[in-house]
C-alpha cells in the first residue's frame, strides 16, 4: 500500500511528483532506499551522456527544484522531514555517481551502497545540516553532505583498485 500524500497535495502537482521522485518515495517501507534506487537509471544515463560534469549540473539545477519541492510537501504534512520526499536521495546518489570511472557494475553498487551507509548512519555534518537547517533546505542538504561522503569513498576505493589491480 502507498504512503497517503499530505491533505490538498495531489500526485500530478509538479511538487509531489519531484519530491516523492514520480512516486517512489511513496512505496512502502524503505521510502529512502525506493529513492535511490529510483535515482540510479536517471543518473546512470545523464552519467553516460554527459559525464560527470553534466551529472554534476542536474544534481545543482535538481537541489534548488528539489528544496522547492520540499518545501511543499513539509508545509502541507506539518513534517519537519517527511519520509516520502526522496528528491534528497536523487541529489545524493547523483553526486556519488560522479566518482565512478570505468562503469563497470561494481562501481554503480558500491555507489548505491556506500550513499545508503551514510545517508543511514549520519555522520557529521550530516546529521548537523538535518538540524540545523529547516523545511527544505534541511530535507535536502544532509543528503547533499552523505552524497559528498559517499563520492570520496567510492573515488578512493575505485583509485586504489585500479592502482592495486593495474600491475
Amino acid at each position: 500500500m502507498l504512503t497517503p500524500l499530505p491533505p490538498g497535495m495531489r500526485f500530478r502537482d509538479p511538487s509531489a511528483l519531484i519530491a516523492t521522485w514520480f512516486g517512489a518515495g511513496l512505496l512502502p517501507g524503505i521510502p529512502g532506499t525506493w529513492g535511490s534506487l529510483a535515482a540510479l537509471p536517471f543518473g546512470i544515463l545523464l552519467l553516460v551522456y554527459t559525464g560527470a560534469a553534466g551529472l554534476f549540473a542536474a544534481a545543482v539545477v535538481l537541489f534548488f527544484v528539489g528544496k522547492w519541492a520540499a518545501d511543499v510537501y513539509v508545509r502541507l504534512s506539518g513534517d519537519e522531514d517527511p519520509g516520502p520526499v526522496v528528491v534528497d536521495e536523487v541529489v545524493g546518489q547523483w553526486l556519488c555517481l560522479m566518482a565512478i570511472h570505468t562503469g563497470a557494475w561494481w562501481e554503480f553498487v558500491l555507489a548505491f551502497l556506500l550513499f545508503r551507509v551514510f545517508d543511514i548512519l549520519k555522520p557529521w555534518p550530516v546529521d548537523w545540516a538535518e538540524r540545523r537547517f529547516a523545511a527544505g533546505l534541511g530535507v535536502m542538504l544532509d543528503d547533499v553532505f552523505a552524497g559528498l561522503y559517499a563520492f570520496i569513498s567510492l573515488a578512493l576505493i575505485v583509485y586504489l583498485y585500479y592502482v592495486i589491480f593495474s600491475f
